[in-house]
């Protein structure tokens, strides 16, 4: 492995009985050598057992990166976690198109999709898949198992830390459907696997559940900055709370940017750090940037592979002119490009040197040679830049450990989003932060893009527009986009905002707006026809 971390270790035996389904009488039973009863009796199978959650963000499956699926019905390279919340954040926007025709990936660009869609399917599988990984784990290291199995001591202590960490993994899973399906079904540790047929929840009681359950593990988890690379902590359950607060009015109707305040500043304050070149946060070796990186997935070429995460994100954007020496792969899938709107959101470039085309902001990772800045066959890989942000060597220049599978650690939480989580609370009229604390983060920020205070913005240019092409210069392919153009009021509608038009937005060249129920993905069909208590949201 390339890290002294948390290991990402294969197990197979966590469970005694079959994965969640919401039929009662439709059991998924993986094939099991091993109890759970054998498993939970031992402190080192507890925390192979925890890595299995942990895992789960990262592989897909138990036979390496294709054979014996977690979920099925999907091809198991696209089913990958991350993969498939790209897909659904990012392609929908202005920062994102693919060329492929895969079944379910050209609905999301033309924002055409249906119940029936692959890619929302796996993606609401997926998730409901870890979150009883987590529900599982959760209820057998109760402290009364631990005690029956005589587990006291530091093993005790441990696994208390574990069990509060799964509780952090579930409720940034249920902060994900929470986001993106509104009403899930819900399911806690509470319920045994298959015990129940699991009833929808309303997205207003998940935001409660999820809020509440990041305050109650907050005194239980590592403090930050102290766990092992790759486990949960303490900064990682207020920078979360900081997200789900600065979204909160559009989930529940009701602001709470205090609240987002709070605890974007308490993760701020914990002693996370920008690192010094924003080229090397997607590097190989990323899983130095401890300072900054508050919560990864992490990946290994040799030990986690698969089709998804940042195998996804070094090979797919690479095409056309593009050298897969530079980007330490074997070759490139030629499929996912930018628009011009999020091109434009950078200062002209001025010259062709890779990776940062000479921009005086080196967010600005671009691969122009050959390609044409304007889209008019979405299938064809020369229209739009290609992106240059994720590649598989190190910050010294070395290969990763494999050319076909990716080092690349994926950051779903680092300091610069907190940052701008508080500026944009701050400016929305949040009382319990200051402009100039918003505008000295959103500074940090910039300086590290220009290497310098070129970059620096005044207090009169701190706006809530001016924070949007922020996020998007800095969180660009980061899984944020879909999630800010709704908070913006600008995801499905044409306003007068410039900004809600982009090429091809709603299937159209030059775009057009959609239906606003388009805002949420539906419950799939696959689950409402096994589920009775599912009903499914306004407009499919």
């Amino acid at each position: 492995m390339k890290r002294n971390s948390f290991k990402i270790l294969l197990v197979l035996a966590i469970l005694t009985g079959g994965l969640i389904s919401c039929d009662k009488n439709k059991i998924l039973t993986p094939n099991y050598q091993v109890s759970s009863q054998q498993v939970y009796s031992d402190p080192k199978s507890i925390v192979e057992a925890a890595a299995k959650v942990y895992g789960a963000f990262a592989l897909t499956g138990n036979s390496g990166p294709a054979g014996a699926g977690d979920i099925a019905g999907i091809d198991e390279g696209t089913s990958d976690f991350f993969r498939l919340l790209w897909y659904a954040q990012e392609l929908p926007t202005d920062e994102a198109v693919i060329a492929w025709g895969d079944p379910g990936v050209p609905d999301f660009h033309q924002m055409s999709w249906s119940s029936s869609n692959l890619i929302i399917t796996g993606l609401y599988y997926r998730s409901m898949y870890q979150i009883t990984l987590a529900n599982d784990f959760i209820r057998q290291t109760s402290d009364a198992n631990l005690a029956s199995h005589g587990i006291t001591g530091s093993d005790a202590t441990n696994i208390r830390y574990l069990r509060a960490e799964a509780r952090f993994l579930r409720a940034y899973q249920y902060s994900v459907l929470m986001d993106l399906f509104a009403q899930p079904p819900f399911v806690t540790d509470a319920n045994a696997v298959g015990s129940i047929v699991p009833p929808q929840t309303t997205r207003t009681a998940l935001f409660a559940y999820v809020e509440g359950e990041l305050k109650a593990i907050d005194p239980l988890m590592v403090a930050p900055m102290k766990n092992q690379y790759g486990r949960a902590d303490q900064g990682a359950v207020w920078a979360l709370l900081s997200r789900i607060y600065l979204n909160a009015q559009v989930y529940t109707g009701t602001a709470r940017y205090n609240d987002a305040i709070t605890y974007a500043s308490k993760a701020i304050g914990a002693g996370y750090a920008l690192i010094p070149k924003y080229d090397n946060l997607f590097l190989a070796d990323n899983n130095l940037n401890t300072s900054e990186n508050i919560f990864t997935i992490e990946y290994d070429g040799a030990n986690t592979q698969g089709y998804g995460g940042t195998t996804f994100m070094t090979h797919a954007p690479v095409g056309g002119s593009m050298p897969s020496v530079d980007f330490g792969i074997g070759g490139g899938w030629g499929g996912v490009r930018t628009t011009s709107s999020l091109v434009n959101l950078f200062p002209a470039n001025t010259s062709t040197a890779f990776p940062n085309n000479g921009n005086p902001d080196t967010r600005a990772e671009f691969w122009t040679d050959g390609q044409n800045l304007a889209i008019n066959d979405v299938t064809n890989f020369k229209d739009g830049y290609g992106i240059t942000k994720w590649r598989n060597v190190t910050s010294t220049g070395a290969q990763g450990s494999s050319s076909n599978f990716s080092d690349v650690d994926e950051p779903i939480i680092r300091l610069s989003e907190v940052y701008l989580n508080y500026a944009e609370a701050v400016l929305r009229g949040g009382t319990t932060g200051t402009s100039d604390l918003a505008l000295s983060y959103v500074n940090k920020i910039r300086e590290r893009a220009y290497g310098g205070p070129s970059g620096d913005i005044t207090s009169g240019q701190l706006t809530l527009s001016f924070i949007l092409d922020e996020r998007g210069r800095e969180l660009y392919w980061e899984g944020f986009r879909r999630t800010d153009l709704i908070r913006y009021g600008i995801f499905t509608a044409v306003t007068s905002d410039s900004r809600s038009v982009w090429p091809f937005k709603g299937g159209v060249k030059t775009g057009a707006g959609v239906a606003d129920y388009r805002n949420l993905y539906p419950i799939p069909d696959q689950d409402r026809a096994a589920n009775p208590n599912l009903k499914q949201n306004p407009g499919y």
